[in-house]
């Protein structure tokens, strides 16, 4: 295709959608909700996963190290426990400094310092954070096996009851976006074949004259591509823009359940270029791609 005719094509593609205005506002608008909703839908289980997911990640695993284990012993399950795969934070809690925590614990009712000051019954233990609840059962494992442990406690009932709710939540979500998508789909299509069919004595002539079906097509396709990319754009900054608001308003009035979940949402900044994108593709397939396939029959004449 020559240059001028490709010009040309986008100016009748562009001056259609003035002269067909009502119609390309209907459809940018059912698009744009539908586009919102689904946004709505998407940031909705991006956050409740990473909710999950911080919740899952406070649970610590304890390693109980033998009563009369030796430094050197405590020394080498340290670097045995720190180089143990899935492992992302260890902390050594000495048998005097769990003697002092629930000293102050239970101070009200016994002073435990002074009750076992010649003889501490704690373990010396460290406290184990695992990358994911996913990774705890087979970290237990591992640990399990170094030499001078003596037992491991691993939430792993807690931990199912983490993953599965965390699975459970993200299908969830994704489901109620992937159904979006088909009614965006149904709904925008039955739109354009509405205009299509407004506009078929055009197509006809057009046709009658000569004109190829690219010809044709062409200025549709620039038509629904135009206003497809004009509805993402106008609901990415919706979304954008309120949850960048919704972002701020959460952290700026924290909360006990808030504190509980993390004390913020997924930043803005992680997931900006997955709602633009996502958008972008969506206004471009369902608008100008339906566009250009929906006149398929009316080229036959």
């Amino acid at each position: 295709m020559r240059f001028s005719s490709f010009t040309y094509l986008v100016g009748q593609g562009l001056h259609n959608l003035r002269a067909n205005r009502l119609m390309t506002f209907a459809s940018m608008g059912v698009l744009t909700v539908c586009m919102l909703l689904i946004g709505a839908a998407y940031l909705l289980g991006v956050n409740i996963d990473a909710m999950v997911e911080y919740i899952g990640d406070q649970n610590e695993t304890v390693v109980y190290m033998n009563i009369d284990a030796s430094e050197e012993q405590i020394a080498a399950a340290d670097a045995a426990i720190r180089s143990t795969e899935h492992v992302v934070g260890v902390t050594y809690v000495s048998p005097q400094e769990v003697l002092t925590i629930y000293n102050d614990a239970l101070s009200d009712y016994i002073n435990l310092e002074e009750a076992f000051a010649n003889d501490n019954p704690f373990y010396p233990n460290y406290r184990v954070v695992v990358d994911s609840p996913d990774n705890i059962s087979v970290v237990k494992q591992q640990l399990e096996q170094i030499d001078g442990v003596y037992r491991v406690n691993a939430p792993l009932e807690l931990s199912n009851i983490f993953v599965s709710l965390q699975k459970t939540i993200s299908y969830a979500c994704y489901a109620i976006v992937a159904v979006l998508a088909v009614v965006s789909i149904v709904v925008i299509n039955n739109t354009i074949k509405i205009t299509v069919f407004n506009r078929r004595k055009e197509i006809g002539i057009m046709k009658l004259v000569g004109a190829t079906n690219g010809f044709i097509r062409f200025p549709f396709f620039v038509e629904g591509v135009t206003s497809g990319l004009i509805a993402a754009a106008i609901a990415s900054g919706v979304v954008c823009g309120a949850y960048y608001a919704l972002c701020r308003w959460y952290a700026e009035n924290p909360t006990n359940l808030s504190q509980m979940f993390g004390g913020q949402l997924v930043p803005l900044t992680d997931v900006w270029y997955y709602i633009v994108g996502g958008f972008a593709v969506l206004g471009f397939v369902l608008c100008g791609i339906g566009t250009a396939t929906s006149i398929r029959k009316h080229l036959n004449v």
